[in-house]
């Protein structure tokens, strides 16, 4: 099986299972604890704490680790919000992944006031719209830094100097931009900052929100006092040192990883396109992380094309994973005004620094063989 879909999952890099043993060998007993198998648990989450941080150019005391991505955005959108009830109005994108949108839907049900900020035809916010925002009324803006879908990467400059400069606190979910772009969260302008291990070859369960100092927040999970109070329960020892490990590994061979990845995407691109004039690649004027592909096939079911490519031993995706099995179009796609059969008959590809030549060989002739059409390589 051929495997294009790295932005749904990454596999486990096996570095990091190497550690995730050896920690959950050595390091097993609750960090809440006192004796010494406690304390020494203890030791190995806040050194990976402190490399994580340090990956990010963030404060340790900045990082609340969490059980991944969807949880992170949820506690920051929350506790966003009801750090300022008074507010009761807030900002975010068009076509935004469902860890942000089901719980604005949630706020709207709550009385809140919501407002979209649109995007351009290549999936980049329209800048003009953010001046017509009410600022003096607005709790919270929340915007996806990389699109899961589409890989489209938005400029904050703008959005980020509004929210400074209006006081109001920016949330970014950077779960697809963290282990595939430098992130800098000192430097970046933003509030609060999510991200998950999974995305960048790290375990699932365990993801990190990194808070901004003063910014107003009010947590939205009640027990014990771990993470500051923030998210308690007992602490992810085993998971936060293979998310570290993870991270660590993706930062020192950033410029290589993206390198050998944004290759191997523009080959599969420019073959495709020269065998398939026809298909459309969206985003593809705008900056796009260097592993992600979202391609309609006009003359193709999108659907009927997955599944065929799945049984031929190609595995990529419909829009986002955590909207499978929704019937509707992807709401990105949707609002960058792609009509919707369009939408319906697109398909992404997203590869990962385990992705080879030979993937990229084998997945050309499997979608050329799909299409009923030959590549250009094998005539």
């Amino acid at each position: 099986m051929i495997y294009l879909d790295n932005n749904s999952t990454t596999p486990l890099d096996p570095l990091v299972w190497d550690v995730m043993t050896r920690v959950s060998q050595t390091a097993w007993a609750n960090p809440g604890s006192r004796h010494q198998l406690g304390r020494k648990a203890r030791q190995v989450y806040e050194d990976a704490r402190d490399s994580i941080a340090g990956c990010l150019n963030a404060h340790p005391k900045s990082l609340t680790f969490t059980s991944g991505g969807t949880e992170a955005i949820n506690l920051a959108l929350f506790g966003l919000a009801h750090a300022r009830p008074e507010k009761r109005h807030f900002a975010i994108t068009e076509g935004d992944h469902p860890a942000a949108s089901r719980p604005s839907d949630i706020l709207v049900r709550q009385g809140w006031t919501r407002h979209l900020i649109p995007l351009d035809d290549n999936g980049l916010i329209v800048e003009d719209s953010l001046t017509q925002l009410p600022w003096n009324d607005l709790s919270f803006v929340t915007t996806l830094w990389a699109n899961n879908e589409t890989g489209v990467i938005q400029n904050l400059s703008s959005l980020s100097n509004l929210c400074q400069q209006h006081n109001v606190p920016l949330h970014l979910d950077a779960v697809q931009a963290v282990g595939k772009l430098p992130v800098d969260f000192t430097t970046l302008g933003v509030s609060a900052l999510s991200f998950a291990a999974h995305k960048f070859h790290g375990p699932r369960g365990i993801g990190g929100l990194l808070l901004k100092e003063g910014t107003p927040f009010s947590p939205t999970l009640f027990g014990g006092f771990q993470e500051q109070g923030i998210r308690p329960g007992t602490e992810l020892v085993t998971l936060a040192a293979g998310m570290a490990t993870a991270l660590q590994l993706a930062t020192d061979n950033i410029d290589t990883n993206t390198t050998h990845i944004r290759t191997l995407r523009d080959r599969f691109e420019d073959e495709l396109k020269e065998a398939h004039p026809n298909i459309i690649i969206h985003g593809e004027q705008s900056p796009r992380l260097p592993n992600t592909s979202n391609i309609a096939f006009p003359v193709n079911d999108g659907e009927a094309l997955l599944v065929t490519l799945d049984l031929l031993g190609l595995a990529c995706s419909q829009g986002s994973a955590c909207a499978s099995g929704s019937s509707e179009p992807s709401p990105v796609l949707l609002a960058m005004h792609i009509p919707e059969h369009l939408a319906n008959n697109s398909l992404r590809f997203s590869l990962s620094r385990m992705t080879t030549s030979d993937d990229i060989t084998d997945a050309l002739k499997i979608l050329s063989h799909a299409l009923g059409e030959r590549s250009p390589r094998d005539s």
